[in-house]
């Protein structure tokens, strides 16, 4: 891959998706978009960089993009946010229904893990729309079946016999818990209004793909779709600090804001 080709992916990719690959990860592209030249019987990686460069609207880039994303997904994964919904936002929420966006989805863990939360709590009137960029994951979602080293990872056994179904070596969730969570297709970078509007929105360690620039358009357009005394959810790593004064921490709940 030459420089230019470097150049004209990781800003392609950037355009398409926010994501910023920085200035030395050809090594990652290459091995990424490799077997999306198989898969569409081309050559090599040349001749998808030349077809995409002719035509940025092709099939090929919603490959491109969906091969950059990373999935990475466990079932309560970190454990504080679960902790804060269960400690803070449901006795908040007590009798009101409850709108949630879990806005990098993946494949479903985090959705459905919010939705176990809240039945282990018999909090009844809730609803979660899980996006992702990726179609791939999406499709997984909705499948709601985990293999079982996906479901070590952070299920806990009397929750699975609960609100999982075996399936030879997999485990899908029960079909009354689907009903629950809707999964679609969605980029951080769209418009935020047709989603509608929400008292809790994850979108947890994904802005750290992103260049501050994006984040600070992220964060303009999160404060707009977010109900008046709803939350933001961030990886608890995760900082607003220096990129937006729409949101502030609250004090001692890592990873947890409020609308300014």
């Amino acid at each position: 891959m030459t420089p230019d080709d470097y150049k004209f992916l990781t800003k392609m990719i950037k355009d398409k998706s926010g994501i910023n690959l920085g200035e030395d990860k050809a090594y990652l592209i290459e091995s990424r978009l490799k077997p999306i030249a198989r898969k569409h019987g081309l050559a090599d990686l040349d001749e998808l960089i030349a077809k995409v460069k002719v035509d940025t609207s092709s099939p090929y880039i919603a490959d491109i993009i969906d091969s950059m994303t990373t999935n990475e997904s466990l079932f309560f994964r970190d454990l504080k946010p679960f902790q804060q919904v269960e400690n803070i936002v449901l006795p908040k929420f007590a009798g009101k229904p409850l709108k949630i966006w879990s806005a990098a989805a993946s494949t479903g863990q985090e959705a459905y893990s919010l939705a176990i939360t809240f039945e282990e709590k018999m909090f009844k009137n809730y609803s979660i729309i899980g996006t992702d960029i990726s179609p791939t994951v999406i499709h997984r979602a909705k499948e709601g079946k985990y293999t079982q080293f996906e479901i070590q990872r952070g299920m806990p056994i009397t929750m699975l016999l609960k609100y999982f179904v075996q399936d030879a070596d997999c485990w899908t969730v029960k079909p009354e818990m689907k009903r629950k969570i809707q999964f679609d297709t969605f980029n951080l970078l769209d418009n935020y209004a047709k989603l509608g509007s929400f008292d809790l929105v994850f979108c947890r360690n994904v802005l750290i793909y992103f260049d501050k620039e994006t984040k600070k358009q992220i964060f303009d357009k999160l404060r707009q779709i977010i109900n008046p005394g709803g939350y933001l959810f961030l990886g608890t790593s995760e900082t607003v600090m220096g990129i937006t004064d729409k949101f502030k921490p609250i004090s001692g709940e890592p990873g947890m804001l409020e609308p300014v």
